[in-house]
């Protein structure tokens, strides 16, 4: 039985709703697909892509190029390509709270989502900070970022704080937490019995011993030799400017930064056409686009959808394996 899968597009006005017009043009083989959206946002992206939409009630199974089936979403006001609007800030809440109240009630196996505008959610006066975040207290988790692609997988131990408050936020508590989840996910969702996670340190060259910093030898290190003793397989703390070396990565399964932009420009330079964005310790498999709602290109055909593809392959494989086990 094939993975039921909820697909949220996001932000009405970017490119969501067209990389999903574009995703039902060829009939999954590994799972099955439900949009939450609003019928004429996808209809308007069809009918400026020149390609074939049929929508299906959520429970009819998609056979043919274009079919989709779909829970409705209704936005409040109609969508112009590229122009975002507040009042519909609501409707994408909706749309991605129905998608995780259907993966905890088991109607889906799991989520995949399109980008969202954060500030255009804030400015129809829902407070917003990301949709990891409304997830994990959705679902009352705790939660770590992961990016991947089909060279690294790089998890962050803080996600969006200003540089100054980062080394203040890394605690043995956290380290503890991210890593202890970062570690199940690896065993669990990948399928990986013995996971070696490479762990980066915060300061230059790791620290140097003290000489650059003392958040390795007075936090890092401790956590890392703790963690050990249970058995977990952590390596580091390693410098950031070298363990992402192609010979050094061929010996790790993850690689945990401890800030966002520490280990992510990496990984966007080694693919961020196929990058994802996956959302670890919720209970159901949640992957998500690593691009942003691309206003300018909305309504134009231009949109790549390789990330999305990408998404709904990785969360289907979670999601097939979490069901086996």
């Amino acid at each position: 039985m094939l993975p039921r899968l909820a697909l949220v597009p996001g932000e009405p006005a970017g490119v969501g709703p067209e990389l999903c017009v574009r995703l039902a043009q060829d009939p999954r083989q590994d799972c099955t697909l439900v949009a939450l959206a609003d019928p004429d946002a996808l209809h308007a992206a069809a009918a400026a892509l020149g390609l074939p939409l049929q929508l299906l009630p959520p429970d009819q199974p998609a056979t043919r190029p274009g079919d989709l089936p779909l829970q409705e979403v209704r936005n409040s006001v109609p969508v112009a390509f590229g122009r975002p609007d507040a009042r519909n800030a609501q409707a994408v809440v909706d749309a991605l709270l129905g998608a995780a109240e259907g993966c905890l009630s088991g109607r889906f196996a799991g989520m995949v989502t399109g980008p969202v505008q954060k500030s255009t959610i804030n400015e129809g006066g829902i407070p917003y900070t990301g949709t990891t975040e409304l997830l994990a207290g959705h679902a009352g988790r705790d939660v770590v970022m992961m990016l991947a692609n089909d060279v690294v997988r790089v998890a962050l131990a803080t996600t969006h704080l200003p540089l100054r408050q980062v080394p203040d936020a890394i605690d043995a508590g956290l380290l503890r937490r991210v890593l202890g989840i970062l570690d199940r996910a690896m065993r669990e969702d990948f399928g990986i019995a013995d996971p070696v996670v490479a762990v980066l340190g915060l300061n230059p060259h790791a620290g140097e011993d003290g000489h650059l910093g003392h958040e390795e030898i007075d936090t890092i290190i401790p956590v890392l030799e703790a963690l050990r003793a249970e058995g977990m397989r952590l390596v580091g703390p390693l410098p950031a400017d070298t363990a992402f070396l192609p010979g050094k990565l061929r010996g790790f399964d993850a690689v945990l930064a401890m800030y966002h932009d520490q280990g992510l420009p990496v990984l966007k330079y080694s693919g961020f056409e196929r990058a994802v964005n996956l959302t670890l310790g919720l209970p159901y498999p949640r992957v998500a686009v690593d691009h942003g709602t691309a206003l300018d290109l909305a309504g134009k055909g231009l949109a790549d959808p390789s990330s999305l593809e990408a998404a709904v392959a990785t969360c289907a494989r979670m999601a097939a394996r979490r069901m086996q086990g």
